[in-house]
């Protein structure tokens, strides 16, 4: 009942927002660009395998919505391991293990149901924002209506996203990879 009311309260809130602009095609060079959000230094445009070789707007538009998903994702499973490793569980009075990959296997499974329906109810969500016209990958509250990219700062603000979601990334699968060979799943800088 509760996640139908948060439904109705983010699809109402969308016909409060501003008309949306449309945005002409590009090639793929201009995905090369330095002045593009997310080609930063010092490595600039970055693609080892090719997997951008060949492709068109759309599906690099698909690709900086995974970057930006994947990384929004990492960031906010960073932050929950380490609220998992202090021994925090606030839904479950704390009596989940404090290492998160065995406090994932003693959740019950409909605590696992909760969860996967939750991700499905905002991917869903996604989906159906991204829908409307004008939309920009990754921006799913439409701040693309107010700013554009030629305001400095928003577009520092995008960079910063991304190369935040990217080492969380890389981050999240270290912290995972630590736990699983040695057993070691909190704050070790401080261990001796």
């Amino acid at each position: 009942m509760k996640i139908a009311a948060l439904l109705t309260l983010f699809g109402s809130a969308a016909a409060f927002a501003p008309a949306s602009r449309t945005k002409s095609a590009s090639t793929l060079l201009a995905w090369k660009d330095e002045t593009v959000v997310g080609i930063t230094p010092p490595v600039g445009f970055w693609d080892p395998l090719g997997l951008s070789e060949g492709k068109d707007d759309a599906t690099m538009n698909m690709y900086r919505e995974a970057e930006l998903k994947h990384g929004r994702v990492a960031m906010a499973a960073c932050l929950g391991w380490y609220v998992t490793a202090a021994g925090v569980h606030p839904a479950f009075n704390s009596e989940l293990s404090s290492n998160p990959l065995e406090a994932a296997a003693q959740l019950a499974p409909v605590g696992w149901l909760q969860f996967v329906l939750g991700c499905g109810a905002i991917e869903w969500l996604a989906q159906q924002i991204a829908k409307r016209p004008g939309y920009n990958a990754g921006d799913l509250l439409g701040a693309s209506e107010w700013v554009d990219n030629s305001d400095e700062g928003w577009v520092d603000y995008q960079n910063k996203e991304l190369n935040n979601g990217r080492l969380a990334m890389l981050a999240i699968m270290g912290i995972i990879a630590q736990d699983l060979l040695f057993g070691n799943y909190g704050d070790q800088i401080f261990k001796q």
